[in-house]
């Protein structure tokens, strides 16, 4: 059997294992009255309820310094849930079963004597795997973990296990770390109570099912992987445009910016994904190998190569569907004469075996004329000796495009025959639709996290060599731009699809952007 009908046969056992059994757990919320747990923690949760994907018996319980009744809690998750969910309707019944399961600790995460009261709780349930199995979501300030982490360890709820099968864990949010220094300082705070096995990174991006996918696409579909290397791929796309300014983040804004916002998470996700090896198996550390050899393999920038291959832009006023946008520097809570940048695109270089020579090309940016992330393999041209020389036209190249949102898809542009006593050609494509195929149905990509994160399964998480790794690139990168204010070519107006120099990164290489179109 070779390593391709191998991996085949793990795909599709993984695939077909749509039920896992998943011990009974308790999962507790960190900073359970905020905004993150009342849009998104308790309707995923909720809706793994509706699909009976929970295990049996499970219990939630929120810890916040906000004085409330578990009942009080529990209506005030109904109504947040009544707004939020994805299905804006919620089934009483099913509510009203789910409910059950849920408790409130008030407490100050700094009080020590709140996770005393947290632990008497937890060891109040009757089943011995509730009391034991405890998945603890910190969806705090990132500033917070480690004071939680010390303060789990100290009453005994959190114990550093060093050889797997680890009962305790941590999910924990981005951003983590503003900078390489500070997320290995946040990294060895978190080590000192968990073991790395036990802590879950989180990034919502690969919740997606879009996202997960191209994995699936690359490695059980023989006839692409065989196309996906230097010999057939002339450069790939990765575009994530968003179509809303900063609005009301503009605080949050002057502090990341989109190469710490976008690119270090998100972007180079789905690059390593692209771009990465077969891995030897689906576990979740075989996975994670070869992304983090991926985004090693991504050159290092000189000032000179940062020069040239970068392109930073800020938005100013403009108009988008007719609605009028005012500037970054006109946002609430912005800095006038702030030079965060709003816009990035790289390009990159991979010097391993498989992608010499091929640029990889990536964009993100605010205030752009629609919101999409796709990606974009464009194939190298065909020779033109044959079908071009009799029409006298350049052959438009082959390409084939993963559509992340929305629209979720895959298209396949190729070149055909327009009916005709002439031979005229014209680009065509051959498309799968998510929607079509599959029905309207998408789970949230936090119901997908969360379920893998209470089953133990840390595939769809970030290692620490992996977010350590992504901000060395990204640092050295926005080093170069330190106290050098913006220049007239990379200001874009809103609406358009960033600063000319955009278009100049791959114009000087006989190249052009493919904006998507929703």
């Amino acid at each position: 059997m070779n390593e391709s009908s191998h991996l085949d046969e793990l795909l599709a056992s993984r695939a077909s294992s749509t039920r896992r059994t998943i011990d009974p757990s308790t999962v507790v919320i960190f900073g359970a009255s905020g905004d993150l747990t009342a849009r998104k923690l308790i309707p995923a949760l909720y809706h793994l309820a509706v699909e009976r994907a929970l295990p049996t018996p499970y219990r939630i319980i929120g810890f916040a310094r906000r004085e409330k009744t578990p009942d009080s809690f529990r209506s005030e998750l109904l109504e947040a849930l009544r707004k939020y969910s994805r299905t804006r309707t919620v089934d009483e019944s099913v509510w009203n079963d789910f409910a059950k399961n849920i408790d409130y600790c008030q407490a100050d995460i700094s009080e020590a004597a709140g996770y005393g009261r947290l632990k008497q709780m937890i060891q109040s349930a009757s089943d011995e795997k509730l009391r034991n199995n405890l998945l603890f979501y910190l969806a705090t300030n990132p500033s917070q973990f480690g004071e939680i982490a010390e303060h789990l360890s100290q009453v005994g709820l959190l114990t550093k296990c060093e050889n797997g099968g680890c009962l305790q864990r941590l999910v924990v949010e981005k951003p983590f770390g503003h900078d390489l220094p500070s997320a290995q300082q946040l990294n060895a705070e978190l080590i000192r109570h968990a073991h790395e096995n036990q802590i879950f990174r989180i990034d919502h991006y690969l919740g997606k099912e879009t996202v997960q996918n191209i994995l699936t696409f690359r490695f059980s579909n023989g006839i692409f992987e065989n196309l996906w290397t230097r010999d057939s791929v002339d450069h790939v796309q990765i575009t994530v445009a968003e179509k809303l300014g900063v609005g009301s983040r503009g605080g949050y804004y002057e502090e990341s910016g989109a190469m710490r916002d976008m690119i270090q998470n998100h972007v180079l996700q789905v690059l390593s994904l692209v771009a990465m090896e077969p891995p030897v198996s689906l576990e979740a550390e075989a996975v994670r190998d070869e992304k983090v050899k991926l985004l090693k393999s991504v050159r290092p920038m000189t000032p000179a190569d940062i020069a040239r291959n970068v392109v930073r832009g800020q938005y100013f006023a403009g108009e988008i569907d007719g609605e009028t946008r005012p500037a970054y520097r006109s946002e609430p809570k912005v800095n006038p004469k702030s030079n965060v940048e709003t816009f990035v695109a790289l390009k990159l270089w991979i010097d391993n075996w498989r992608w010499s020579g091929v640029p990889f090309y990536v964009r993100t940016g605010k205030n752009l004329p629609v919101s999409a992330s796709e990606v974009r393999v464009q194939f190298k041209p065909a020779p033109n000796i044959l079908y071009g020389a009799k029409s006298g036209v350049r052959l438009d190249p082959n390409s084939l495009t993963l559509r992340l949102q929305p629209d979720e898809g895959i298209a396949l542009r190729f070149n055909g025959k327009v009916p005709g006593a002439a031979t005229k050609l014209q680009p065509v494509r051959m498309q799968f639709s998510y929607d079509t195929e599959f029905g309207a149905y998408t789970p949230e990509a936090y119901e997908r996290l969360l379920l893998e994160a209470i089953a133990a399964d840390a595939t769809l998480f970030i290692r620490r060599d992996e977010v350590e790794t992504a901000w060395a690139i990204v640092d050295s990168i926005r080093s170069a731009w330190t106290d050098k204010p913006l220049t007239n070519r990379e200001f874009y107006l809103a609406g358009t699809w960033g600063p000319t120099a955009s278009d100049d990164l791959l114009g000087t290489d006989g190249r052009e952007w493919k904006h998507p179109t929703v």
